[in-house]
């Protein structure tokens, strides 16, 4: 039998990162709209997060940025890179495609009826600037998981049921190989702010990975949640195995979906962190639980992959510190430096989608290794812009220097058919 493991997929952060402000609702993304972004310091923070991850024995691969500026979807709108309104220009470049945990949703092998790991990529049609991503993202998802005996690729949920990916998904399960539950987190309104799941896509995807009634459950995030700024679930819970690591305010009917889980999985651990502790605010701009929570392979217990700027609040830092200190699940903190991707909305869970298969069974080109990733980051430090300001959008000198450092990382990666 196959060995089933999590991988943990990131986005290499592309040479167009910047600071447009295209994200309604991410509080941290509106904040910094017309800073000065760094791509160069953004995807070599990413790369030594993958690095960390594989020191820590974790299966680490990654996806390519995408062609941008888009000139095909600007093409759509009768406009050029040239001749587009700033808005739509600065949708056109937009490298959000780094925040990999929106590529799609996933259903491991266990979980299924056919016994195919099945991902279905998000359709993302809630904000421009990442609703022309999927057909790019798609491209991807069908190279690396080609092997039709074990996966199972589904085009997006039809608009206008917006799709936002796995930022909405948790999976709980004994062990990544086991038989899981999977709860599906959707929103309905957040006073200001676009919720941007739709049930009706959470539905369609469980329908399509061949998902029984008893492995899937349909949630409501909180609209209190949305509203502060939490525009996924992932920003306000996260799971791993059997524990849910969740804010007291994440979900709008909590006991029920807690009843649920217990009664359909009985050894679940719910870890729920009190307002009192860490509010809301506090929970949303330290990125919290938009860690990763993953399982040690050589150590056994489960450690939390931070933003730094978790370490940085003290009522964060204190509740964790007392957390560790417990008997319980979670044993290490691990705090790590994503600031260019935070600046922007997107911690540590954000830059990554959660496979669990074979790893022998993906294309190994996707697969990182420390060789590999010396490699991308050379690559990275030698050709991404050092920074851009949204201004600079329209001049053709970065276009070039943006298309040839994307040329420059496929033809390295060996995946140079994506740039055709």
């Amino acid at each position: 039998m196959s060995a089933l493991v999590e991988i943990n997929f990131d986005g290499i952060i592309g040479p167009s990162h910047n600071y447009a402000g295209l994200s309604l609702g991410n509080i941290a993304s509106s904040t910094n709209a017309g800073a000065t972004a760094y791509p160069r310091e953004a995807a070599l923070q990413g790369i030594a997060k993958m690095r960390h991850n594989l020191d820590l024995g974790l299966a680490q691969g990654f996806f390519m940025p995408l062609d941008r500026p888009n000139e095909g979807w600007l093409g759509q709108l009768a406009t050029t890179v040239a001749d587009a309104e700033p808005h739509l220009r600065a949708a056109a470049f937009s490298a959000s495609s780094m925040w990999a945990a929106n590529a799609a949703t996933i259903s491991p092998a266990p979980d299924t009826r056919d016994g195919k790991c099945h991902l279905t990529v998000a359709n993302l049609q809630t904000m421009p600037h990442r609703s022309h991503e999927w057909p790019g993202t798609l491209a991807q998802l069908q190279l690396a998981f080609a092997d039709r005996e074990h996966f199972a690729v589904h085009a997006p949920v039809p608009s206008p049921f917006g799709d936002e990916g796995a930022a909405n998904h948790m999976r709980l399960c004994a062990g990544h190989d086991s038989q899981g539950i999977e709860i599906f987190v959707y929103g309905k309104s957040g006073g200001p702010f676009p919720a941007r799941q739709h049930i009706e896509a959470s539905k369609a995807v469980a329908r399509k990975h061949g998902l029984g009634p008893d492995r899937a459950i349909f949630a409501q995030q909180a609209e209190i949640a949305i509203a502060a700024g939490a525009f996924h679930n992932d920003v306000v819970a996260v799971a791993n195995e059997r524990v849910l690591f969740t804010h007291e305010q994440a979900f709008e009917y909590p006991d029920a979906l807690y009843d649920w889980i217990r009664s359909a999985m009985p050894e679940a651990e719910i870890i729920i962190v009190p307002a009192d502790r860490v509010s809301l605010a506090d929970a949303i701009k330290s990125y919290l639980f938009n860690a990763q929570l993953v399982t040690l392979p050589d150590e056994g217990g489960m450690a939390l992959i931070l933003p730094s700027e978790a370490r940085d609040n003290d009522a964060v830092w204190g509740y964790l510190t007392d957390l560790v200190a417990g008997n319980g699940p979670i044993r290490r903190l691990c705090p790590v430096d994503v600031r260019q991707s935070m600046a922007n909305g997107g911690g540590p869970a954000c830059l990554r989608l959660r496979v669990v298969t074979d790893p022998l069974k993906v294309d190994q080109r996707f697969m990182a290794t420390p060789q590999k990733l010396d490699k991308i980051a050379r690559t990275v430090a030698e050709y991404w812009p050092d920074s851009i300001h949204p201004g600079q959008l329209s001049d053709p000198k970065l276009i070039a220097a943006i298309r040839e450092a994307r040329h420059r990382l496929l033809e390295i990666c060996q995946l140079s058919e994506l740039g055709q």
